[in-house]
């Protein structure tokens, strides 16, 4: 089963797939996990990195070009996660192809259901690179000025994560918010679940059990069917 979590800069991915990660651990559910881009291992996001701090010329202002390099950093590993996935393991991504799409849409101020660009990233990555379609889609919902503090708040306390051109765009974020959930709301490419991280922790705790149960029921009707 593979669950790709989305969501704006400063949502708080990380915080949920952590958090999903230990609960199903603790429920003796194999779990791998991967989080992108990849900056540490990657060239293409490396590439895409350095274009964001404006280190590449022109090369941030082209929507394809910056989506390409993230396509391709995912296709690096496909194959892998494909593997793990047949195996038996829950994969758990912090980010997925939908990124490229909502951020692509966002960028190009296209409606994300009708416009040509998503199409475009989908026909790229699960058709022509074989990046495997998630088989939960997982969108970590907060409002965009939350989520603007959070990015500023973690880049005060750690200079290293000073906000690139795309978390530093206010309005970016906010039409790519507008983006994922118009993507979510159509289903796109497979279901959608939505989490709110707006409130407090303990509410959060109580979506991301209620998932773990809805993950562990298709673990053990999986286990079960391949035993008959």
């Amino acid at each position: 089963m593979i669950i790709a979590f989305e969501g704006i800069d400063g949502a708080g991915k990380n915080t949920v797939v952590t958090a999903l990660e230990k609960e199903l651990i603790a429920r003796e559910v194999p779990v791998a996990r991967l989080a992108f881009p990849r900056y540490e291992a990657s060239v293409h996001a490396q590439l895409a990195s350095a274009a964001l701090h404006g280190e590449m010329g022109d090369l941030v202002d082209s929507a394809y070009g910056m989506a390409t390099l993230f396509a391709l950093d995912r296709a690096e590993v496909a194959e892998d996660l494909a593997g793990f996935d047949a195996d038996g393991y829950v994969v758990l991504l912090d980010r997925w192809v939908a990124s490229n799409a909502a951020y692509s849409a966002a960028r190009r101020q296209q409606d994300p259901v009708t416009g040509d660009v998503v199409g475009w990233v989908a026909a790229l990555e699960f058709d022509q690179l074989g990046v495997p379609s998630p088989d939960l889609q997982v969108l970590v919902d907060v409002p965009d000025r939350v989520a603007a503090g959070r990015v500023t708040d973690r880049a005060v306390e750690d200079a290293a994560r000073e906000p690139d051109a795309y978390e530093a765009d206010n309005g970016l974020q906010a039409r790519t918010l507008a983006a994922y959930r118009a993507l979510a709301g159509a289903q796109w490419t497979s279901p959608w679940l939505v989490l709110d991280n707006s409130g407090d922790r303990g509410a959060l705790d109580a979506q991301i059990a209620e998932l773990a149960d809805a993950v562990e029921s298709v673990v053990s009707e999986d286990a079960a069917a391949e035993g008959q």
